[in-house]
């Protein structure tokens, strides 16, 4: 199985495989890619403002039709476009540089319009808000349909998603179906707690990760002995570090397993592997709160996680791609052979039998959604079978 690449770049390739497996319909993607064939050549960090006016283009017509079907009564119908705008909003916006004009509006449209999209299509979802650093950060609970308490996963970002995608990707659904709740998380660095709070990502990630767990231990319906955790691309340092100092966590999982981002960006400095995003130095020094790359290098110091993987006395599960272009195949191998104190750990290869090679699954997140939603079944106490 291979990544859509109807681009001559990977970044923007990445992108449009982002939206596909998030929500988006493939004609409509298709459109987007027409109008934006001739400014791709140009290379990835040009013509992104093009880019956002494409993908913004197809929200915008979707939030007029669910207007007017709204305006029907056609609630349902409504809410499904919403919900899709948001996610062609967010391609376009995750897309550009930052303070880039037009960037924060197109933000605001898309967590407004999946919201509406959520309340119209009445999905069993809460946004949470909690106090974290004398600001706040924002999660979406989606229950479980279950009589009583629940095994509950904290599901967390990378290094440029917003917890919209992770719910637009499907893994709170597949969790749901197992009889778990889940709660996908903007921490520091990502979505709101960025862009509306100012809060900067940190390599300590059981600071926020803790932070949610007080939160779900208030709730009834969630059982405090069965949390778990885990994050998806960068989210593949967040998940680890977080079960390795938090110990209320009872199972995790990284979705890509980034052991040592902080090399990963000595090779990018020497142009080695793909970059995520286009303007990727401006990307990382906002995400990270440095004012230039010295400061960047030294704020993510920590972002590794040799030395930390023997802390986890829980199960937890690695999957990785093997034809990942941003992080070494080799960082896998190493996060499972450090988890020496896990009573159950397990390394996952994604291969070109089922698919999902990609970083993270960008070709195809069918696979590992439901490999890692039937590790947590089986870990965390839910069902693998109705």
């Amino acid at each position: 199985m291979a990544l859509f690449e109807p681009f001559p770049n990977y970044v923007w390739n990445l992108s449009v495989s982002i939206a596909v497996e998030n929500g988006g319909k493939i004609g409509e993607i298709v459109d987007i890619i027409n109008q934006l064939k001739d400014k791709a050549e140009a290379g990835e960090d040009a013509g992104t403002q093009d880019f956002m006016r494409a993908w913004v283009g197809m929200a915008d017509k979707l939030v007029e039709l669910g207007e007017e079907d709204l305006a029907l009564g056609r609630e349902f119908s409504a809410g499904n476009k919403f919900k899709r705008s948001a996610i062609y909003y967010q391609t376009g916006e995750r897309m550009q540089a930052h303070g880039s004009e037009g960037r924060m509006k197109t933000y605001m449209n898309s967590i407004t319009n999946f919201m509406r999209g959520m309340e119209l299509t009445n999905e069993p979802v809460e946004k949470i808000t909690i106090p974290y650093q004398g600001k706040e950060i924002t999660g979406l609970f989606h229950k479980a349909p279950v009589d009583g308490p629940a095994p509950c996963v904290v599901y967390c970002n990378g290094l440029d998603s917003m917890k919209e995608m992770l719910w637009m990707g499907g893994f709170p659904k597949a969790l749901a179906q197992r009889g778990i709740h889940s709660i996908c998380v903007d921490q520091p660095g990502t979505g709101e707690a960025l862009r509306l709070h100012d809060l900067p990502a940190t390599p300590h990630s059981e600071e926020w990760a803790s932070a949610w767990v007080d939160n779900l231990e208030t709730r009834d319906d969630v059982l405090n002995d069965k949390i778990g955790m885990t994050g998806i691309s960068l989210g593949g340092h967040f998940a680890p570090r977080a079960v390795a100092y938090e110990p209320r966590f009872a199972s995790g999982a990284a979705w890509g397993a980034n052991h040592n981002w902080r090399e990963v960006q000595d090779k990018r400095i020497k142009r080695e592997g793909e970059n995520p995003v286009p303007h990727y130095w401006g990307h990382v020094f906002w995400v990270f709160g440095a004012k230039d790359m010295d400061d960047f290098l030294a704020k993510t110091t920590d972002m590794n996680l040799n030395g930390h993987m023997d802390r986890i006395k829980v199960p937890f599960l690695v999957t990785h791609g093997v034809e990942d272009r941003q992080i070494s195949k080799d960082y896998a191998q190493q996060a499972y052979d450090q988890l020496v104190n896990s009573p159950r750990r397990e390394l996952k290869w994604f291969t070109p039998r089922e698919g999902g090679v990609e970083h993270v699954g960008a070709d195809n997140h069918a696979f590992a959604i439901d490999y890692i939603a039937d590790w947590f079944a089986e870990t965390l106490g839910g069902n693998t079978a109705a």
